[in-house]
């Protein structure tokens, strides 16, 4: 179908997101660039960033004991990450407006196709930071000086692909935040815990958005913009590997300092359940991988919601149990 025959519900719809999504189809007219930009038609983003504050509180409450108030916390992570996902992926659309407008898959974007204009996308920008603050403002002290500590990662990952081979590492710093958030949130301090398994999360961001940068590889080479598909190139696949083991290794140690040697063996048993599962999720992702086939890329990129997933359910079961 032509952009002169599209209907009036699909034009203006990017090339990316998936068909028949909620935005396209459901959304007022006058939301629809706006929820666009916060990439509401792309939600796979917002778990990324949600499960690793899920891990986080799972495993604290684990640690000493579920609270009420960890309802809150859980929903209010939930809800800051819809917001700040999509401040952030404004931002970045902001910073790369003509970087965008070069790469297929990234100029039907609101803003390289004209949709949104900068000044709009500025606007909608500050109010989607200031709804979060207001979330993170009802989390203790600890967590809301963490929250602000937050924004720096989130301001400088739209440059780091301009002077860095690895910006999937400033987007795991930015990503994984909440793998700190939700332990602080509930405990009030931080541990070792929380910190091994945000460094899991960074090199669980490594593995996936690797495989989603495979999709540009050809369009960021011809721009300049640098990313570990094009550094790792043909040798992915090692990479990719070794980034599973640590990923696997980093939220284990995690799951043992949080809970030795005082929790139960079914309480043990369960949360180090959940990254060896999400260790055989990654090798079934890698068994299918093909770096040159960009919808296979995409497709296995998605499928690591289920792989945070695993590991936020068996957490919530240990710190139920």
């Amino acid at each position: 179908m032509t952009p002169t025959q599209e209907t009036p519900e699909l034009q203006g719809r990017v090339a990316d997101a998936p068909p028949d999504n909620w935005v396209d189809r459901s959304a007022p007219a006058r939301w629809r660039p706006y929820l666009r930009l916060a990439r509401a038609d792309r939600p796979i983003g917002t778990w990324l960033l949600l499960l690793p504050c899920w891990w986080s509180l799972a495993l604290a409450a684990a640690h000493d004991a579920p609270r009420l108030s960890d309802l809150w916390i859980a929903i209010g992570c939930a809800l800051g990450a819809v917001l700040m996902r999509g401040a952030g992926c404004t931002w970045n659309d902001i910073t790369d407006r003509k970087i965008d407008a070069a790469v297929a898959r990234t100029r039907s974007r609101p803003i390289p196709s004209g949709q949104v204009t900068v000044k709009q996308a500025l606007v909608f920008l500050i109010a989607q930071v200031a709804i979060s603050a207001a979330i993170l403002l009802t989390f203790n002290g600890a967590a809301i000086l963490l929250g602000l500590a937050a924004l720096i990662p989130v301001a400088i990952y739209p440059f780091a692909k301009r002077f860095t081979w690895w910006p999937q590492a400033f987007l795991g710093i930015a990503f994984n935040w909440g793998a700190l958030m939700g332990w602080v949130a509930h405990s009030g301090s931080l541990h070792p815990a929380p910190v091994m398994l945000y460094l899991g999360g960074i090199v669980w961001t490594l593995y996936y958005d690797t495989i989603y940068a495979h999709q540009d590889k050809e369009d960021d080479a011809l721009i300049g913009v640098k990313s570990t598909a094009r550094l790792f190139g043909a040798q992915s696949a090692k990479w990719l590997g070794g980034f599973l083991i640590a990923t696997v290794c980093l939220i284990t140690a995690a799951v043992l300092w949080a809970l030795l040697p005082d929790a139960p063996p079914m309480v043990l048993v369960l949360a180090l359940c959940g990254p060896w599962a999400m260790g055989w999720h990654m090798l079934w992702q890698m068994r299918q991988l093909d770096i040159d086939a960009p919808d296979t890329c995409l497709r296995l990129f998605r499928a690591n919601r289920d792989t945070g997933l695993i590991v936020a359910l068996f957490f919530a079961a240990a710190a139920i149990v």
